[in-house]
């Protein structure tokens, strides 16, 4: 007689799930708060004149190199746990059927702890949709998730400060808020391809995650993020050395300078054709900066590169038609232009 022993697997405990994730995140305190040190050490091993261009671009990459792909490890870690409390289906979830102005706000909010690709913004936009999303709402969202992710957050106030992280977040939401009311009142339904309609609505069972599950998808938001972002670090901090060792202060004053009121259009139109990420971005603004550029205009080209791109303007043409593209695309401008002059005002 063949009898079947049913077991049942009993819950590990959470501070043993917990351990590695808990040395890790001290490991990465005790490493993060001893760079400066560090580089100024292997700085002395230069065989190059302190007070010459390369020796100060080389610093310049030496310290931030690791400082920002630090600062990038941590969040996506935790960002990959958040993420397993907000998935597209829960996104969705929460946005259908809210109307204008609470919709807006909480997509805007969404759009931050969520931080999908502009790669996801077919399936993303489609199943808002499908969902019974307004169009504005759905704009709030896609208008956040890329300006106000949570790199650029954690980023900023790593190599800036709590204020100008805070100003940002405020100012960024007030965009995607602002761009998805215009955007809804106008209600310009008929500039989405009909197609989009058509497709419907799946739903996918929620299934109950463990911690365990949890810290596992932190470990593999790192390990995929991390890697796929480095090359733009790498790229964004080179070029931020360039600038922190080469260009003279007077040449980013009078060009970007606070006096010259033309400098956050300008800043805003030069990043619309360019193409990058907040975590490559932020080093060369932190250059800029440091070369007497004003932060409202470092700011607007940073904004316009990682908002209105033009592969992300690729995108969404297989959704939208070009006059909503170009809609969507001026409203952000004006937002973005906005942000740059309070900035310049403020800070």
């Amino acid at each position: 007689m063949n009898t079947q022993v049913q077991t049942t697997e009993k819950p590990v405990p959470i501070w043993r799930v917990g351990f590695w994730p808990l040395l890790f995140v001290l490991a990465w305190f005790v490493v993060y708060w001893n760079l400066q040190t560090a580089a100024d050490t292997v700085m002395t091993l230069v065989p190059l004149d302190p007070k010459s261009h390369l020796f100060n671009a080389l610093a310049f990459f030496i310290f931030e190199v690791p400082k920002v792909l630090m600062l990038l490890a941590l969040i996506t870690f935790l960002a990959g746990i958040v993420q397993t409390f907000f998935t597209p289906e829960k996104t969705r979830a929460l946005l259908a059927g809210k109307r204008l102005g609470i919709g807006n706000v909480l997509a805007a909010m969404l759009g931050i702890v969520t931080p999908f690709c502009s790669c996801s913004a077919i399936p993303l936009f489609i199943g808002f949709l499908t969902a019974g999303v307004p169009l504005g709402v759905t704009f709030s969202f896609l208008v956040a998730a890329p300006m106000i992710n949570e790199v650029a957050l954690v980023l900023l106030f790593g190599l800036f400060g709590w204020k100008i992280a805070l100003l940002y977040l405020v100012l960024g939401l007030s965009i995607a808020i602002m761009a998805g009311l215009v955007i809804g009142k106008l209600n310009p339904v008929e500039l989405v391809e009909s197609w989009v309609f058509e497709v419907p609505n799946v739903a996918h069972p929620d299934q109950k995650k463990t911690w365990a599950t949890r810290f596992s998808a932190g470990w593999a938001s790192l390990n995929n993020i991390l890697w796929k972002v480095a090359p733009y670090i790498l790229i964004g901090v080179a070029l931020g050395a360039g600038i922190h060792g080469y260009v003279p202060e007077d040449f980013m004053a009078g060009l970007m300078g606070r006096d010259n009121w033309w400098a956050v259009p300008a800043a805003t139109l030069i990043g619309v054709p360019m193409y990058s990420n907040a975590a490559g971005m932020i080093p060369v603004l932190q250059a800029l900066v440091a070369k007497g550029a004003a932060i409202g205009s470092a700011l607007a080209f940073m904004m316009a590169v990682t908002a209105l791109s033009l592969p992300e303007f690729l995108i969404l043409r297989k959704i939208m038609k070009p006059r909503l593209i170009a809609l969507f695309a001026g409203i952000v401008s004006v937002g973005i232009i906005i942000v740059g002059y309070v900035f310049n005002a403020v800070i």
